[in-house]
């Protein structure tokens, strides 16, 4: 006779639940990627959900597999469920590979593959040791490769840093009725709510953003997650290229106030060379025309969201490079 597992329904279930835990603390997290984990019982009962809050706080799974020990349900553990490959690596926290291995988990589906030569290679000790490890794409169900997007875009940001050394860019356009970006006079922002509500949400998951000292001259802008909850920890960098020396000192002291590292930077190409350096993964470029402009022109971009005024209400448009 078979014995129980979860069914294809119930992982995927599972894996949805461990997407939404990592993406409530994406901006967090850096240097360290956004996870999520989820352990299903044999009959498919999910036994806890958990994500990495913050770099040097328990990882995913470790933090799931506690949560379970807590509970009094850590011998009915039989599947984990992850986005992100099970790492190898000791840092300061220890391996999960071996937290799993520690565990009576029977099977571990896992979403994107660990970028991270230094962390990879979890899925094939697992396998290696008798527990079955799949990635989801294997997942017979009609969700699976959407699930996987999911986990591939959340680790985009921390591949991107480690691949192209920069980090992921993503540019938010706020346009008029006219195609213009230019708010009334007076005013701060032509947009909606909702899309004040989406604007703050690209805030929150960027670990700096960038813009130039034209905006900064122009309205002194807050550049604050002040629309959606922000579990970020850390300061978040604010990147200001400014050739000419243009920013105040008194603007740069009230955004350290607000909790932002600020800097002035001449060159494009450096500035994102040192917030890579620095841990940034992924920055939000909010600035005017000419330099958004020019980011586009140079292809220094991963997601571009088109923010339109409409007379029905916003449209909001996102296109990957």
């Amino acid at each position: 006779m078979t014995a129980p597992s979860p069914t294809p329904a119930q992982i995927a279930t599972g894996f949805r639940l461990a997407l939404d835990a990592a993406d409530r603390f994406t901006g967090a997290t850096a240097p360290n990627p956004p996870v999520g984990c989820a352990l299903l019982a044999a009959d498919g009962m999910v036994l806890a959900v958990a994500a990495h809050e913050a770099a040097g706080r328990p990882h995913a799974e470790g933090a799931a597999l506690a949560s379970c020990h807590a509970k009094g349900r850590f011998d009915a553990v039989h599947t984990l469920v992850v986005s992100l490959e099970p790492c190898t690596h000791r840092g300061r926290t220890p391996p999960c590979a071996e937290a799993i291995l520690a565990s009576p988990t029977r099977a571990v589906w896992y979403g994107a593959t660990d970028p991270n030569p230094t962390a990879a290679g979890g899925a094939a000790r697992l396998e290696a040791m008798g527990v079955a490890t799949r990635p989801i794409t294997d997942l017979d169900h009609r969700d699976a490769r959407a699930l996987a997007a999911r986990a591939s875009r959340l680790i985009a940001p921390f591949a991107t840093r480690l691949t192209k050394a920069r980090p992921w860019l993503t540019i938010k356009q706020a346009l008029d009725a006219e195609g213009s970006m230019l708010p009334p006079a007076g005013a701060k922002t032509f947009t909606n709510e909702t899309s004040l509500t989406l604007a703050h949400d690209l805030r929150r998951r960027a670990d700096a953003v960038i813009t130039g000292s034209g905006t900064i001259l122009a309205d002194a802008p807050l550049f604050t997650v002040r629309h959606v909850k922000d579990p970020r920890r850390q300061s978040r960098r604010l990147a200001i290229l400014d050739r000419r020396g243009r920013t105040a000192p008194a603007y740069l002291d009230a955004a350290r106030e607000r909790g932002f590292v600020p800097s002035l930077h001449g060159d494009m190409s450096e500035m994102l060379a040192a917030l890579a350096e620095d841990g940034v993964m992924e920055a939000l470029v909010e600035c005017g025309p000419t330099l958004l402009s020019a980011f586009l022109e140079a292809g220094l971009w991963d997601e571009h969201v088109i923010i339109r005024q409409r007379a029905g209400g916003d449209t909001v448009s996102r296109r990957l490079a």
